[in-house]
């Protein structure tokens, strides 16, 4: 009997373990920055993630197309990741033809990895629009939502959403790394008030854009003139 209860500890131990857990953070990354980078890199340390993936989009469909092309594109979340252990770049929707739908390259995820933890990192707005996404209740099959939150933002669910969010909804970020999909996590992260759109506007015109972005990729950015005048 002793050893029978020392055999249901152990394997009572093993079950507990945690899985390997993998962020992903998805986007047009045109051009990437500071307010991509920080709330994922907080998301991170709060989930306690083993792996950062950004995933660059060939052809978003939800949007308009990138002013700069994939290969660019790329080559700027790189740069933007490089010093950074804990990240890399994963370019499989750049290689696909057609839309990059999220819900397709999940699919291609769970079969290469397995049964680990994903967890797909969506801004709020982003995840308000979920509904409209292909084939989006499939996403709970392959990962967790992890919902990035700024202080004092937020907003009615559609119902659909809302019916899926009281079903899956989670307060601990532990329990995201201990099954592999289906968890929703509203993850407060400090506001970083910066957008693609309003760098693109300033480099448009002239302006710096400083600070607004990992300086490798704005010295690339503003010696190439990817978005208007080039700058030093």
């Amino acid at each position: 009997m002793t050893a029978t209860c020392v055999a249901d500890s152990e394997v009572s131990r093993r079950v507990r373990q945690p899985l390997r857990t993998i962020g992903l953070l998805g986007g047009t990354f045109d051009p990437i920055h500071y307010g991509h980078l920080r709330p994922a890199e907080e998301v991170r340390e709060a989930v306690q993630l083993s792996e950062l993936r950004l995933i660059p989009a060939r052809v978003p469909p939800h949007r308009a197309r990138p002013r700069v092309g994939p290969a660019e594109r790329a080559e700027l979340v790189r740069r933007a990741v490089a010093d950074n252990p804990n990240a890399c770049v994963d370019e499989r929707e750049l290689h696909r033809e057609g839309p990059s739908y999220t819900v397709d390259t999940l699919a291609e995820l769970r079969a290469e990895l397995g049964g680990v933890s994903l967890c797909l990192i969506l801004g709020y707005d982003t995840f308000l629009g979920l509904p409209g996404w292909s084939r989006w209740r499939q996403l709970f099959e392959r990962a967790h939502i992890v919902v990035t939150e700024r202080p004092g933002v937020g907003g009615g669910l559609p119902e659909a959403l809302a019916d899926e969010v009281a079903r899956r909804v989670s307060h601990d970020p532990a329990e995201l790394r201990h099954s592999p999909a289906g968890r929703i996590l509203f993850q407060a992260v400090t506001p970083v008030d910066i957008s693609a759109t309003g760098i693109r506007r300033s480099l448009a015109v002239g302006r710096s854009v400083r600070y607004l972005l990992p300086e490798p990729v704005r010295q690339r950015v503003v010696e190439a003139g990817w978005y208007g005048y080039p700058q030093l």
